[in-house]
């Protein structure tokens, strides 16, 4: 952070607020909790006072700051807003009245989002694996950069409007993706036509079962939700897997999670994750070279109007006798042929995003960054 700024303790701008509420059985109360790594103060629940184990509750005010013991090391942190104003928390929740004089709320809710921040949270914790919390006066006795008011509200401002327009383009990043799977589809449909085809029609169980050896090491992919795609994984060791075999894969392969496939964890093997590995509770299926081609289905596989087609009920296994079972409109090879072409065009718009994505990631943790070291 910025040697521009004179420093100030914790301890200094906030104040541990000790407001506690008697809770009556039949009174409904919203609890609330911080999620990790800066993503703010959320509601948890609305319980009434009988179902809630403890008899009494700390109370959130709007604009407090609040901190979770366990895990403000992983940033779970921020301000109370205003729609959550009044609502209980567990001991373990932290409150603190910020004093306004001295320090903006709303710039403390930007700087407890900076790895920094979050690193001084790291030193004020203290346990063993597993009870490691945050110790409330060690963290009280962290030094922080405190510029001007009229500072801290130009900083505030100039953030917010960046993070605006972050937002905008990830709306846009958004609306473009659904224009993709929109266009997807509808090839598909004008493709295919009335000619239907059972996905046992067109692709077969084939899998690639290679045995765990104790000193072998191997690969992994995992498959998103939500049509997300494949990603490597770590490598697992033979000796650190209780499964006797992992499921090698190979170029075409139509990957199915039988436990997520019910909310789209379904792609096909590009040539770059050949011969890695994932474990039995995936499923690889074939082509039928006479009756599909992968790089056709590949994006179709992953949009929603595909895994909302009876791929399996929600929260329920995919078995692969229920998954080649369903019936779905699908033209001929050769008119997927022509499909590939016109979906080369997509795979490219997903691939520009995919890496606008990771930019637009980066891009608030470095404006945060930048903003508490005075260069913003």
């Amino acid at each position: 952070m910025t040697n521009r700024w004179p420093t100030v303790r914790l301890g200094e701008v906030l104040r541990h607020s000790e407001e506690t509420i008697e809770l009556q059985p039949d009174v409904q109360y919203r609890q609330i909790t911080v999620k990790l790594w800066g993503k703010g103060v959320v509601l948890r629940g609305i319980l009434t006072g009988a179902e809630i184990a403890a008899s009494r509750q700390m109370v959130a005010r709007r604009g407090q700051f609040i901190l979770s013991r366990i895990d403000a090391r992983n940033g779970a942190l921020g301000i109370v807003p205003p729609e959550l104003d009044e609502a209980i928390v567990t001991n373990d929740f932290p409150v603190f009245n910020v004093v306004e004089n001295r320090l903006l709320p709303t710039y403390l809710g930007w700087m407890c989002r900076t790895a920094s921040f979050v690193e001084e949270c790291k030193r004020a914790s203290e346990g063993t694996t597993n009870r490691v919390r945050l110790q409330e006066d060690k963290f009280l006795a962290r030094e922080i950069p405190l510029p001007p008011l009229a500072e801290q509200r130009r900083v505030v401002a100039r953030i917010e409007e960046l993070a605006a327009q972050i937002h905008e383009a990830r709306t846009l990043r958004h609306q473009a993706a659904e224009e993709a799977e929109a266009f997807v589809t509808s090839v598909h449909a004008s493709l295919a036509g009335k000619r239907t085809r059972k996905l046992g029609e067109i692709l077969k169980l084939d899998e690639d079962a290679a045995p765990i050896e104790a000193t072998g090491s191997y690969p992994q992919v995992g498959v998103k939700s939500f049509g997300g795609g494949l990603f490597p994984k770590g490598a697992v060791e033979g000796t650190g897997t209780t499964y006797r075999a992992f499921n090698r894969l190979y170029d075409g392969a139509l990957l199915l999670s039988q436990v997520k496939g019910w909310e789209g964890a379904v792609a096909v093997c590009p040539p770059e994750l050949a011969g890695w590995f994932v474990s039995p509770e995936y499923r690889t299926f074939r082509c039928v070279p006479t009756e599909s081609r992968p790089r056709y289905l590949a994006p179709l596989v992953r949009t929603e109007w595909f895994w909302t087609r009876g791929v399996g009920a929600r929260r329920e296994r995919t078995r692969p006798e229920q998954f080649l079972n369903i019936e779905l409109p699908m033209p001929d090879v050769e008119q997927q042929k022509q499909g590939e072409a016109l979906f080369a065009e997509v795979d490219a718009l997903k691939r520009l995003q995919t890496e606008t994505a990771a930019e637009l990631d980066a891009l608030l943790p470095s404006i945060l960054d930048k903003a508490f070291k005075g260069k913003l």
